[in-house]
């Protein structure tokens, strides 16, 4: 969230400049006359929860929308009254370290705001000249120390053992991006120091080199690959996709489907479906056709995709299916069907049901319905599953994607940015211009 203030001579010209400053998106969080015109205080991706968050206990007081945009107003006012302050302060020490030959007229405001900044390990020497000198720098420290409170959202609240004010920050964006505290908290505790934004792209490119994919795909390798999950997964539906990509590629006669669900009533159709619309033979593993019965006639098939029934652990067969792939004298490379739209706890829960097939990686599914995607991304970070293909829709093949680390991650920043601006919309009806909140 973006905050500024704005001062004009009149309204239309305090609102031309919030215009041409912040865009049409702008949200005016409070609106005030002051000496010699108006003072507006504007945001850009302005949300309620955030402010309540970086509020704190304060945010108590506000009863409803109207009150909580003033008080982060107020809030944002406090800011830069205490950086003009502590700027003046900076520059005040600065001058006054020049005129006496002491070598701080050329330093940076960065190096005095770490002067400033800092404990003081080693205390400043009496020798300066001027103890009036060390009870200014003194102040400083404590108006910028007062300043990081503000900055940070935490003011009289201890900031968490072992992390600063824009590590936690960059772990909140983290933990909006999807990914669990954990994780998030792991990751922005590697950002030693710099701006936000720094930390953020740092980040983005850690989960970048987390998210393992494979360089070749499926349809070309060849082999044989067993999907597993939970029913709704999307299992049956992506085997769909990539038989008819494959037909469309490579054309019929070298591919063939297997499904191992012989426990639930009617539950091959979808896949029968597929291979008469695909010219494809399916076939099924039943009480007189074992898993390598069936792949030692498919031998000559450059790919074979195997179906499973998607029963949890407390369902009959569960142990028997797992145990039919983990033992088969064939090379099967079993995959875990993830829905973007499942839980964390669900996801791991899910992974600790199927991992004694011998997972070898993963599917990410319903990709369009998941709001953000950092869940599916920090699953198979902690996992450590390669992420072979992701789905989004029910196109065939269409909607079938092979995966690549640098577009899953630049798609979840899209997917974040999305929700920011719907957040933001249901706030501002007319985005034509900046309205005050209601």
């Amino acid at each position: 969230m973006k905050v500024k203030r704005f001062f004009a001579k009149s309204m239309a010209e305090a609102l031309r400049q919030v215009s041409e400053q912040m865009g049409p998106d702008a949200v005016i969080l409070s609106n005030r006359r002051v000496d010699g015109g108006i003072e507006i205080v504007t945001a850009l991706d302005y949300d309620e929860n955030m402010a309540r968050q970086s509020l704190g206990a304060e945010a108590s007081e506000a009863t409803n929308g109207a009150r909580l945009a003033e008080m982060q107003a107020e809030r944002h006012r406090r800011l830069e009254d205490e950086l003009s302050r502590s700027r003046s302060r900076i520059r005040d020490v600065r001058e006054s370290r020049a005129a006496r030959g002491q070598g701080y007229a050329d330093a940076s405001f960065a190096e005095l705001h770490r002067a400033a900044s800092e404990d003081f390990a080693e205390p400043v020497s009496q020798n300066a000249g001027n103890e009036n000198y060390s009870d200014e720098f003194a102040r400083m420290r404590a108006e910028i120390n007062s300043l990081r409170d503000l900055m940070s959202g935490q003011r009289g609240e201890p900031e968490k053992p072992g992390i600063n004010a824009v590590q936690q920050r960059l772990a909140e964006r983290l933990q909006e991006f999807g990914l669990g505290n954990d994780l998030a908290s792991s990751l922005s505790r590697r950002h030693k120091g710099g701006k936000l934004e720094d930390g953020w792209k740092q980040s983005l490119k850690m989960l970048v080199a987390g998210v393992r994919t494979p360089n070749q795909e499926w349809l070309d390798e060849g082999g044989v690959y067993a999907l597993v999950g939970p029913t709704g997964s999307g299992k049956t539906t992506t085997i769909g996709k990539l038989a008819a990509r494959y037909v469309l590629k490579h054309g019929a006669d070298s591919i063939a489907l297997v499904t191992t669900d012989r426990y639930r009533v009617a539950a091959h159709e979808q896949l029968f479906v597929f291979g008469r619309i695909l010219n494809v033979p399916v076939r099924v593993v039943d009480e007189s056709n074992t898993l390598d019965d069936i792949l030692d006639e498919l031998s000559d098939r450059h790919l074979v995709l195997i179906d499973t029934a998607g029963l949890t652990s407390t369902d009959r067969g569960y142990q028997e299916q797992l145990a039919e792939l983990a033992r088969s004298h064939h090379s099967i490379r079993t995959h875990l069907v993830v829905s973007a739209t499942s839980q964390p706890r669900i996801m791991k829960s899910v992974w600790h049901c199927y991992k004694m097939a011998g997972l070898t990686g993963c599917v990410m599914t319903k990709i369009d319905e998941a709001l953000t995607l950092g869940e599916s991304l920090g699953f198979v970070m902690e996992t450590g599953l390669p992420v072979a293909y992701y789905t989004d829709g029910q196109k065939i093949p269409g909607d079938l994607h092979h995966a690549e680390a640098v577009p899953l991650v630049r798609l979840g920043v899209e997917r974040l940015k999305m929700l920011q601006q719907q957040a933001a919309a249901e706030k501002m009806p007319d985005t034509e211009r900046p309205r005050e909140i209601a």
